[in-house]
């Protein structure tokens, strides 16, 4: 971990660090902003961690030190020093972007529960049970879900949840 390279470099490409192919300049009022960060302790230990690398990573203050001692001083790995470099060029520069959370690139998975589905699903719950059964049972809903076009497939835990959500007590 010496310095932090591949164990067998490829022998017709030359490896480049990343303190050349993605360099740090911070300009005095973002280094202000960084300090602050990682001196008053009310962020979080991920962002307080990207920011002393970022400091590390500095060439407007001076000489940077290599990867694996700024990994070392930091308590990260040497992947995570070149991603946070790569990172702050790939932002243009915006520190706040760098040290904070990635936004998603996609939203999240919609749930297939609407308020429609519920409704439909209580209903099933509310109504007589099939012949030769005395309640509904988390199960036997389930079938009967998959039986019905109009309703998602849905887990029978979905299910429980559902009803537990809108305090119905299946008797």
């Amino acid at each position: 971990m010496a310095d932090c390279l591949p164990l067998f470099p490829l022998p017709d490409r030359t490896v480049v660090s990343s303190q050349k192919k993605y360099p740090v300049a911070l300009i005095v009022e973002d280094r202000e902003t960084l300090v602050r960060v990682t001196t008053t302790g009310v962020r979080s230990a991920s962002m307080i961690r990207r920011a002393r690398v970022l400091l590390a990573l500095d060439t407007s203050a001076g000489e940077v030190d290599p990867r694996a001692v700024i990994a070392a001083r930091a308590g990260v790995s040497c992947e995570t020093v070149r991603l946070i470099s790569r990172r702050f060029a790939e932002t243009g520069g915006d520190v706040w972007a760098t040290i904070g959370r990635k936004e998603r690139e996609f939203p999240p998975v919609p749930s297939p529960v609407t308020g429609e589905v519920e409704a439909k699903l209580i209903a099933l719950a509310c109504s007589q049970p099939p012949a030769g059964r005395s309640r509904w049972s988390l199960r036997l809903l389930e079938k009967h879900v998959r039986l019905a076009e109009d309703l998602p497939n849905l887990d029978h835990s979905t299910i429980g949840r559902v009803l537990k959500k809108r305090n119905f007590v299946l008797t």
